[in-house]
């Protein structure tokens, strides 16, 4: 075993391997622990906020996994709970679906809606690898590279025309690139949106001020610190399309703790920037995953 062995490969107590060994492990079945991302606020393995380009499940290219999670994001004023399930096949495509629960507590009777009313959302998303092994490839500076789309539907059709929202569904389209070095115990990842969302698409799709696909980046890095543990941040910039409330870019830091291969625990501090006109709406991200 070498001196310096990566902490990434520690993650499954694994020495790094030889070619030949990889490939068999690889034809066993079972991911890294955490190599499968965890799940992003619209269902994609990823980050928190952001996509990344790992396949969800812990399978790889001989098996069918996938994932299941629940995240609640309490914020300043405001509340959001997506759960969702993803199915990852041959480690080449990634399908989700995800519900998202908008909760304006006391600012909806502010606003003249009630208190409590929620804005619903669903999000159906395909991904696929189109080339590259984030983990495997450690030989070769290429990234895994994935693109991918999400059709997403908002509930409120009627609020999101009349507050200056154009469309009440839309489609985001994605590439994400994502590199793991073993020998660093690094993540990175980037990824490019084509998106119409207003607030992730929970306030409709273009809007009075916009109302055509903008380009938008995520990006996210994190260090592994020990076997199960995971640390970093993530950004992500958003559209401003409605003439009635700016959109601000959201960040967060993270840390990502396996508890076993098949269960883990994000929690997070996020800052979502300004909502509704509403400023300041920074919280936690908590969320638990399990994966098979």
């Amino acid at each position: 075993m070498p001196p310096r062995l990566p902490l990434l490969a520690l993650l499954a107590g694994l020495a790094l391997a030889t070619p030949a060994q990889a490939g068999q492990e690889m034809r066993a079945g079972g991911k890294l622990v955490l190599t499968d991302g965890v799940s992003s606020v619209e269902g994609a393995a990823g980050g928190g906020l952001a996509t990344w380009a790992l396949i969800g499940g812990n399978e790889t290219r001989d098996g069918i996994g996938g994932s299941a999670h629940v995240t609640y994001v309490p914020l300043a004023d405001y509340s959001l709970t997506s759960y969702g399930a993803a199915i990852g096949i041959m480690d080449r495509v990634e399908l989700s679906y995800t519900r998202q629960v908008f909760d304006t507590h006391e600012v909806g009777a502010a606003l003249g809606l009630g208190k409590g009313f929620t804005f619903d959302q669903d999000v159906l998303g395909a991904k696929l690898r189109l080339l590259g092994d984030a983990v495997y490839d450690q030989d070769s500076w290429l990234p895994q590279v994935s693109v991918g789309a999400q059709y997403k539907h908002a509930n409120r059709g009627t609020i999101i025309h009349a507050v200056g929202g154009a469309h009440d569904s839309g489609t985001d389209f994605f590439v994400s690139a994502t590199k793991i070095l073993l020998g660093q115990s690094l993540v990175l990842d980037g990824t490019v949106r084509a998106t119409k969302a207003n607030q992730f698409g929970l306030l409709g799709f273009g809007g009075d001020r916009h109302d055509s696909y903008s380009a938008q980046f995520e990006g996210s890095a994190a260090v592994l610190l020990t076997r199960k543990l995971a640390v970093g941040g993530e950004a992500r910039t958003k559209p401003d399309n409605l003439g009635f409330a700016r959109e601000d870019a959201a960040w967060d830091a993270f840390a990502a703790y396996a508890v076993t291969k098949n269960v883990s625990l994000t929690a997070a501090y996020v800052d979502l920037g300004s909502i509704a006109t509403v400023k300041g709406q920074r919280g936690a991200f908590l969320s638990l995953q399990t994966s098979f």
